[in-house]
């Protein structure tokens, strides 16, 4: 956890893109980041499921373990999370995980951040608070969140939505441990984001949604004959992403025994929908 402890700095923090596929992680090792997180809604709308049921588990450890390949810190977003789903994640080459509280009891949530890092004290975990994802916000009830997640053990601590510099100052102020916050468009810079401290800014799902964006616009240039964005991918950089196919696909699939078993060593507990 160290190397990876260690991106979080103050006045230099730690830009995370979130990907939901290898290619869209090799696109960004490419692009110079250090370390990448998952997106759960990626993750879950790529495999044409829902975010938030904890639906993509499977799908999400499996991608940890495609990643772990790749020359870059990894960390999983296992929504709320259990200790088999983060030792699961951690076994596939993850350096940290993202668990979220889904406003669920405090005392819950700490509990499970002291038994996940009891069990892996070399994980990386960035707890997350939902006061303000998806709802007005409470600053108050924020800061008694956090606090006690830090108390509990959590390596960082995360509020997505919170978008007030006054807030996210009082957040930074409250605890030890680096505070992550979600980038929103037109509401932060980095720049901004890092003379208040924060030392993590990741990007969600806003990747993934930019990408769904940039699909249906390039068809739509087809169609229509406007200009197409020249400077893509080739085929080849793509193609060369992924290691030469075996000759036989024999032991491409996994026997269902082993997916039914990854389904129940990763489940996690029912909570609303994350970045």
């Amino acid at each position: 956890m160290s190397d990876f402890s260690a991106l979080h700095r103050a006045g230099d923090p730690l830009i995370l893109p979130n990907v939901w596929d290898v290619a869209s992680a090799w696109c960004l090792v490419e692009a110079g980041f250090r370390a990448l997180g998952t997106t759960s809604l990626g993750v879950a709308a790529a495999g044409g499921l829902p975010d938030g049921a904890g639906a993509a588990a499977g799908e999400t450890l499996r991608l940890t373990r495609s990643l772990a390949k790749l020359p870059v810190h990894l960390t999983a977003d296992i929504e709320t999370g259990s200790v088999g789903a983060a030792a699961a994640v951690a076994a596939a080459g993850a350096a940290g995980v993202n668990m979220e509280d889904a406003m669920g009891p405090a005392e819950a949530h700490a509990a499970l951040i002291r038994s996940v890092k009891r069990e892996l004290p070399q994980l990386f975990v960035n707890a997350r608070t939902d006061t303000h994802w998806q709802r007005p916000g409470d600053l108050a009830e924020t800061l008694r969140r956090v606090r006690r997640y830090a108390d509990a053990g959590a390596d960082g601590v995360f509020v997505p939505g919170l978008a007030e510099p006054s807030d996210i100052a009082a957040v930074v102020a409250a605890v030890d441990v680096p505070v992550n916050i979600l980038f929103l468009p037109g509401r932060h810079t980095i720049a901004a984001l890092s003379q208040l401290g924060v030392r993590r800014i990741s990007t969600g799902s806003l990747l993934f949604r930019a990408a769904l964006a940039a699909c249906a616009d390039t068809a739509i240039a087809v169609r229509d004959g406007l200009v197409v964005r020249p400077d893509l991918p080739s085929y080849t950089q793509i193609n060369a992403w992924s290691p030469p196919a075996h000759s036989s696909h024999q032991g491409s699939r996994m026997p269902e025994a082993v997916l039914a078993a990854e389904r129940d060593e990763v489940r996690p507990r029912e909570h609303p929908h994350g970045p």
